[in-house]
């Protein structure tokens, strides 16, 4: 190889490098400019661009109901508890950012009263995300997020056959299921099953955090908190596709509550 272009590379991956280990680490970025010999303001353009060409490849990496086909989707969720006709779980998880300034830095505040987005995420039964969507504060619900949504809009109109699993937090349709509020002995069943189905995207949520500990707390302005938070994304399904061995994940951790 010329040795320029040798060069080249090398420069490129050291890039790519310096912010894969921030993604990981969630270390401060003096932290990580320190380790790599670069100063912050450096190691702040690279992680941004490294992050926007990663989050560039979401279309490719990150698509709903993804490629497989959906009877083969639906097979693989029934296998979990029995529960038929699902083609993902649906659910939100919050990322702790630091405080925003402006305005609209009280939009940011969620239930539980620390500075957030609210990002919605549907997996299939490997833990592999199919759709994401990141740009909510974190004071929006729920519920607000996903009628909002083009998956909510695809699945109203009947563009696909089969259902989604969410929590309580979601209003039961035709193409959403929720659990039964005080159910009587038959519906224990179906809640049962359906919980068992669900606390998939509950596992995906913490494979994703325990991967990248950036998610922990970005301490960066909302728009490159979603960025980042798309980026970790698609490249937790590149390690889903590659079956790389998975992050263990603490028990009963609440991953939105996150220091």
């Amino acid at each position: 190889m010329n040795p320029i272009k040798c060069d080249r590379v090398k420069a490129l991956v050291h890039i790519v490098c310096v912010a894969l280990r921030f993604f990981a680490s969630g270390a401060f970025l003096y932290s990580v400019g320190d380790a790599e010999q670069l100063n912050k303001a450096t190691i702040c353009r690279t992680i941004r661009s490294v992050c926007l060409a990663i989050k560039a490849l979401a279309d490719v990496f990150i698509s709903f109901p993804g490629h497989r086909r959906l009877c083969d989707m639906k097979e693989e969720f029934y296998r979990i508890a029995g529960f038929p006709n699902v083609i993902g779980a649906v659910d939100c998880t919050h990322i702790r950012i630091k405080a925003p300034s402006g305005a609209h830095e009280a939009d940011f505040v969620n239930r539980k009263s620390f500075h957030s987005i609210n990002v919605q995420m549907v997996c299939n039964a490997d833990c592999v995300i199919s759709n994401v969507v990141a740009k909510w504060p974190g004071s929006v619900h729920d519920s607000r997020i996903f009628r909002a949504s083009e998956i909510y809009q695809c699945l109203s109109q009947g563009e696909f056959s089969g259902v989604l699993l969410g929590d309580r937090g979601y209003g039961c349709q035709p193409f959403l299921l929720t659990p039964f509020t005080d159910p009587q002995e038959a519906q224990q069943a179906y809640n049962h099953a359906h919980a068992r189905t669900r606390a998939r995207v509950e596992m995906t949520f913490g494979l994703l955090k325990a991967r990248f500990h950036c998610l922990h707390k970005l301490r960066v302005n909302p728009v490159r908190a979603c960025d980042i938070t798309v980026a970790c994304a698609v490249l937790h399904n590149v390690a889903c596709l590659r079956k790389e061995r998975a992050p263990r994940v603490p028990p009963a951790m609440d991953w939105d509550n996150l220091p």
